[in-house]
């Protein structure tokens, strides 16, 4: 039996640890309200030491790098692969968000990305340095949209946002709001949130220059700042769902929907939620199947991956049945 075969045994055997044993936890679907996953607790390695068995430790553990969103995703992952605690891997698995993982990556800094698709200037970076890296999607998500929680306004169309975003509605009430003018916040053009806005929701139309005040590089700050903005409903921003309702950073937010459609695991799986996003599971090409990178990337492509990803309240790219967006 190789290495390859036995990682892919064992590494079961951890994951039902992490949703069965330890205290018999409930699985519970993507997006539901399900226990925080830092309670999942594996004991053991899953990997004894033996022959044939290649062993996860912090020696050789592959250096992650991904987004903020999965950040999440990258302790659990460590957490069930080395045996340790979620409290105890915190301090291993550090994000540096999208961009700079991929630039992390490609300056050798970085193993494994858990990460959103990258800015085109990355894309650009790789092609002039003759770069080449493996790529799968692994989960999707959604780009949803932030307004304070007394902004009368519960959807918004495609065409709206666009029009928000490119600067042609410009108050409320064209939009069966309050008259009252608009602020719409943006992200930093090399931040994973701002390349799916341009993908998806621009779709290759500009958006307007915003001013300095209204630009965020860091997603926690757009959403404070969508929050409080000048004790009134007029700002509007974005970020990704699993951001704002799993990791719990939409309180006192609305998250609108989109054409009548609430974003939730449901409709981003079945894709009636119209923005869905993938993150992929990166590596540098041409690793060996014996490599622990590879191994890594591998299993996070796994059913086991793939139900642990599901755990922690993703939406895996097994569930979509069609294929990725």
């Amino acid at each position: 039996m190789n290495r390859k075969t036995v990682l892919s045994i064992l590494a079961a055997i951890a994951v039902l640890c992490l949703l069965t044993a330890c205290g018999a936890k409930e699985v519970h679907p993507a997006g539901a309200d399900a226990p925080p996953a830092e309670t999942a607790e594996p004991d053991t390695n899953p990997a004894p030491v033996g022959e044939n068995q290649y062993v996860f430790t912090r020696s050789n553990f592959p250096r992650l790098d991904g987004s903020t969103s999965t950040l999440p995703l990258g302790q659990a992952v460590a957490s069930v692969l080395l045996g340790e605690s979620r409290e105890k891997v915190s301090d291993f698995v550090r994000f540096s968000k999208t961009t700079r993982s991929y630039r992390a990556l490609m300056n050798g800094d970085a193993d494994v990305l858990l990460s959103a698709e990258p800015a085109a200037v990355v894309w650009a970076e790789k092609d002039d340095g003759g770069y080449d890296w493996d790529m799968a999607p692994f989960a999707v998500d959604g780009l949803v949209f932030v307004v304070n929680a007394s902004n009368p306004v519960d959807s918004l169309s495609p065409d709206e946002l666009r029009g928000i975003y490119n600067g042609t509605i410009t108050n409320w009430a064209e939009v069966g709001g309050e008259n009252l003018e608009i602020v719409a916040f943006q992200r930093d053009e090399e931040a994973g949130s701002q390349t799916a806005m341009m993908n998806l929701v621009m779709m290759g139309e500009p958006m307007s220059d915003a001013p300095m005040e209204l630009v965020r590089g860091e997603m926690g700050d757009l959403v404070e700042a969508v929050a409080t903005f000048d004790d009134s409903p007029a700002a509007i921003g974005y970020t990704m769902y699993y951001y704002a309702h799993n990791m719990n950073m939409a309180d006192g937010l609305k998250i609108l929907s989109v054409d009548g459609v609430a974003p939730d695991a449901e409709t981003i799986r079945n894709g009636s939620y119209p923005f869905r996003n993938s993150y992929y599971v990166v590596t540098d090409a041409g690793r060996p199947a014996s490599d622990p990178a590879k191994l890594l990337y591998d299993w996070i492509l796994s059913p086991d991956g793939q139900r642990l990803i599901e755990h922690e309240g993703y939406v895996p790219v097994s569930d979509l049945g069609g294929g990725t967006p």
